[in-house]
């Protein structure tokens, strides 16, 4: 139906009636799609190649290897291309070709596939994995490593990942820190705090560290015994700049409460080289907070407040909005209330 509408030929007809605001938005469509399934087909193939469980590239592609606690004969591993590589019809990743016969192979290959995917889903099922879990880069990963081992891989114990495997993968994240240490002293780093209450109540404090290799976690503290002044508050990211270096940090970024803009007057006057910057979806936030609150913009927001509310609370409305809609909700939840206000009346708009 795009292709029809934007134009395009070679599928389909061209739409003869579609105005130039819907060839535009169709053929947007198209190009946002094929670029998001090119990007998809890149990272999955970056994925796999991170994963070498061989350790040296030069060692042989036959290695025998024992499963831990096993009194089998040693499993010998050969080239297992043709049972890792995604797509059939790519070259063989282990150099030599091999004769292809489409229909055959592609049948078994979707149902062998199929019955793998069999037993995954059900362990995700019985287990009570998230379904989003799958989409997760260190799982896929996880499926390159047991396709490039083979046959008979023995998962590990619960007092594996308890213990020794946890503690490596302390070290392994200790080590990608000090990647992120080195360059915090190369360019500078930001410092970014927050304050927020979980279910029991409870005042917490998280810091983190962002720099160009990504950001990290750097501390966590729960004291909702104290109150959180400006002071407060400027002892404990001014500890952590000790730390991190005054001379690696540039800027400590945080909300706009009152609390944050006293601690950001305290750290001018002790470290007057550091910036304190302020959060920009929070200011946005407010923003749009104090652009809601004018009086001609208000009575528009309450009005489509008004409406939606009666839309979802009667089953005759709701089905009949659905029905023209497409299926399709009208209100868009956004990160904060007042950015889900202004979302819902783009959305209004829209569908109307």
């Amino acid at each position: 139906m795009k292709r029809h509408i934007a134009q395009i030929r070679g599928d389909v007809a061209s739409c003869t009636k579609a105005s130039k605001e819907d060839i535009l938005k169709c053929k947007k469509a198209i190009d946002d799609n094929a670029a998001k399934k090119k990007n998809k087909k890149k990272a999955a193939m970056e994925i796999r190649e991170e994963v070498n469980i061989v350790g040296d590239e030069s060692e042989s592609d036959e290695i025998e290897n024992v499963a831990v606690g096993s009194k089998k004969r040693p499993y010998v591993l050969g080239p297992m291309d043709r049972y890792t590589n995604i797509n059939p019809d790519s070259s063989d990743t282990s150099g030599f070709k091999k004769t292809r016969q489409p229909n055959i192979n592609d049948v078994i290959w979707k149902e062998k596939s199929h019955k793998v995917s069999q037993y995954l889903a059900r362990w995700v099922y019985e287990a009570g994995i998230p379904f989003h879990a799958i989409d997760n880069d260190s799982f896929k990963r996880f499926v390159e490593a047991v396709g490039l081992f083979g046959p008979g891989y023995q998962p590990p114990s619960q007092y594996q990942l308890r213990e020794p495997l946890l503690k490596e993968e302390v070290e392994r994240n200790k080590t990608f820190l000090k990647k992120q240490e080195e360059e915090w002293a190369l360019t500078g780093c930001s410092i970014m705090t927050d304050t927020w209450t979980d279910r029991k109540r409870r005042n917490i404090i998280n810091l983190c560290v962002n720099c160009q290799q990504g950001t990290c976690f750097l501390s966590s503290k729960e004291d909702s015994e104290a109150s959180h002044t400006g002071v407060y508050i400027f002892d404990y990211v001014d500890k952590f700049i000790e730390d991190i270096g005054a001379q690696n940090v540039v800027q400590v970024v945080t909300d706009n409460a009152s609390n944050n803009m006293a601690a950001a007057d305290l750290l001018k006057i002790k470290r007057p080289n550091i910036f304190w910057t302020s959060c920009g979806t929070h200011t946005i936030n407010l923003m749009l907070e104090g652009i809601g609150k004018q009086s001609k913009f208000k009575a528009t927001i309450d009005n489509a407040k008004a409406f939606t509310i009666f839309v979802y609370a009667h089953h005759n409305t709701l089905a009949m909005m659905r029905k023209y809609t497409k299926k399709r909700d009208i209100v868009r939840p956004g990160v904060t209330q007042f950015a889900t206000s202004f979302l819902t009346l783009q959305s209004l708009m829209e569908k109307k």
